[in-house]
């Protein structure tokens, strides 16, 4: 045999050799899974809901036009702050303002009334004064008569006196009654005169009474065509001009809104939460609010409000109101107080509250996408040929389609499956409750290992950075 000849079966004898090899390997690492792994370990977990709402003062109030008429004053611009009481606009008001004016007059008039009833009683009770001194003067003059009477009536029976003399003193005593008679009269027409004129008073009072009330009216009216601040707060809006005309609103009618005054001392982020987390945000709860406009800076709050109301996304509406289908996807209205907003924000602005719903310290977590589920059937052990032949009882059906949920945990050269139960879940990581010790070797890649490996499966741990590119991708 040539040279040539030995050299070429040398080749060949060295190419079986390595095909030989290769073969074998590739024999034996038929059922081999490649795979990535990490270490179970304790970590702090945070629990975060995630929405995306805006910013709203706490309380807001739409001042509408409580008359009818023409813009004549906006005392106000946008962004001013103003104080509860303070006019911020007025509406022409000439027709008001003069039946006010006039029911003054009324007033005037109706307390010049009284005042003058009042001055006739103090005078008529001076009158009855003076009268009831005339009175006792005449009564007195009478008695005087009286005793003369007498006794000259005892003279002019002794022969003492004429009786011209007993005449005379008696028509002296006769004068002096009638006179008596006549200032009582005049006593008691006195106070029958006052008892009228304190009637008259009654009246003008009553009057004076009547006419304030219909000036509080006509005031009340006029005052509607002032536009008053609420509350102290900031003018977020004001979408009319002076002369613009403004209505009242009335029934199924919405009046004219004049301008939009906010109480900035209370700012919160309100976000649309989804109903899946909805379950798991409770009152006071801390939160992270990031706002679009001003980046690079994150605002602390505490949830103070979980709206009861589900709002359908698509449309914004109620779902008790929405005529769509039940079957979309719903909303829960969740206000966030800032703790400390800066000076600068404005209602409206685009925010993101990150919302914290649970700790836990300590935690035993695994990355979230080594969680994996598999049926009860596919975990058994494969029985006997004549098992398998044998029909399944339906409960028995039912029990091996029931789905477990747990981790491959690489012992060795094989993954065991083990069933876990979870708790919260971070951004990545979730709390594994039971089922699972700390510091063991889970499978967490790749998607399409873990989601076809079988229990007990042999597995190659390749935790290269090249590998781990292509799990992610």
């Amino acid at each position: 045999m040539t040279t040539a000849g030995k050299i070429g079966l040398g080749v060949l004898a060295i190419a079986a050799i390595v095909g030989g090899g290769f073969g074998y390997r590739r024999w034996t690492q038929r059922d081999l899974v490649t795979v990535q792994t990490s270490l179970a370990g304790r970590e702090d977990l945070a629990a975060i809901v995630t929405a995306s709402g805006e910013i709203k003062p706490k309380n807001y109030i739409n001042l509408g036009a409580n008359a009818m008429g023409p813009l004549t004053e906006i005392y106000v611009k946008e962004g001013d702050h103003v104080r509860k009481n303070q006019v911020v606009a007025r509406i022409e008001n000439t027709q008001a303002d003069a039946d006010v004016a006039a029911q003054k007059a009324t007033i005037a008039s109706a307390e010049a009334d009284s005042s003058a009833a009042e001055a006739g009683i103090k005078a008529q009770d001076d009158a009855i004064t003076t009268q009831q001194a005339t009175l006792e003067r005449y009564r007195n003059e009478a008695q005087r008569s009286k005793d003369y009477l007498d006794r000259y009536e005892q003279m002019y029976k002794e022969k003492l006196v004429a009786k011209q003399d007993y005449d005379q003193k008696k028509s002296d005593y006769e004068s002096a009654v009638a006179s008596v008679h006549e200032n009582e009269a005049r006593l008691a027409q006195s106070k029958s005169q006052r008892s009228q004129t304190v009637a008259q008073l009654t009246s003008a009072q009553r009057r004076v009474t009547q006419a304030q009330a219909a000036l509080a009216r006509l005031s009340n009216v006029l005052a509607r065509f002032d536009v008053v601040a609420p509350l102290d707060g900031v003018v977020t809006d004001l979408p009319v001009r002076v002369g613009e005309t403004v209505v009242q609103g009335v029934q199924n009618s919405a009046g004219s809104t004049i301008m939009t005054i906010a109480d900035m001392s209370l700012i919160t982020a309100e976000v649309d939460v989804d109903e899946t987390d909805v379950v798991s945000v409770q009152l006071g709860q801390t939160a992270e609010v990031s706002i679009e406009a001003m980046p690079n800076q994150t605002f602390t709050g505490k949830v103070i409000q979980i709206g009861d109301t589900a709002i359908v996304r698509s449309s914004g509406l109620a779902a008790s109101q929405s005529a769509t289908s039940t079957q979309e996807a719903k909303d829960f209205k969740v206000v966030v107080a800032l703790d400390h907003p800066p000076g600068d924000i404005r209602p409206g602005l685009s925010a993101t509250a990150k919302i914290t719903t649970a700790v836990r310290k300590g935690a035993l977590s695994i990355p979230i996408q080594a969680l994996t589920v598999r049926t009860k059937g596919d975990l058994e052990e494969q029985k006997a040929s004549a098992d398998n032949n044998k029909p399944l009882d339906p409960a028995e059906e039912k029990a091996r389609r029931e789905e477990v949920q747990g981790v491959f945990v690489v012992q060795g050269d094989h993954a065991e499956f083990h069933k876990v139960e979870t708790g919260i879940a971070g951004a990545s990581d979730i709390e594994v409750v039971s089922g699972l010790d700390p510091g063991a070797t889970i499978v967490t890649g790749s998607y399409k290992a873990i989601r076809s490996m079988r229990n007990n499966a042999r597995v190659k741990v390749d935790n290269s950075t090249a590998a781990v590119v292509n799990t992610q991708s």
